[in-house]
């Protein structure tokens, strides 16, 4: 390894490559969930790539249950589905993320819209060939 970190395995693989100025620390990473319709899907994905997001997971056909239970005809559920988004962003574009995907959603102005949020995340393994845009995207945030 010639005492340089290894770039498999955590977040560190930013900190040795010569193109992007080591910070010798591990890039801190939030996961932001989202559930809203899925006729709002692309546009919720779009708002977060717009936003600094490198990529999403779909999970298709939820079903969401608000403050009221939806309807049903003949035993049917009447609700459209759900889909949940997955964003593994950088701490520093989350919020902005956040507050995109919250304003195509329109999750603060109609009832049901759907819900986004956002957890700290202590590790994460497999995006070695995204570490270097999200580095690029932040620059000295990190």
């Amino acid at each position: 390894m010639n005492g340089q970190p290894s770039d498999r395995g955590a977040l560190w693989h930013v900190v040795w490559n010569p193109t992007m100025r080591a910070h010798n620390r591990p890039m801190k990473m939030k996961l932001i969930i989202a559930a809203v319709a899925e006729d709002k899907t692309d546009s919720v994905i779009e708002a977060a790539r717009a936003g600094g997001a490198t990529g999403a997971t779909v999970v298709a056909r939820g079903r969401g249950e608000g403050l009221k239970p939806h309807k049903t005809f003949l035993g049917m559920d009447l609700a459209a589905q759900t889909d949940v988004l997955l964003f593994l962003v950088v701490e520093p574009q989350a919020r902005l993320i956040l507050e995109r995907i919250r304003d195509v959603a329109h999750l603060d102005d109609e009832h049901g819209a759907g819900v986004a949020f956002q957890l700290a995340i202590e590790d994460v393994v497999g995006l070695t060939t995204q570490l270097p845009v999200m580095a690029r995207e932040v620059g000295d945030a990190l």
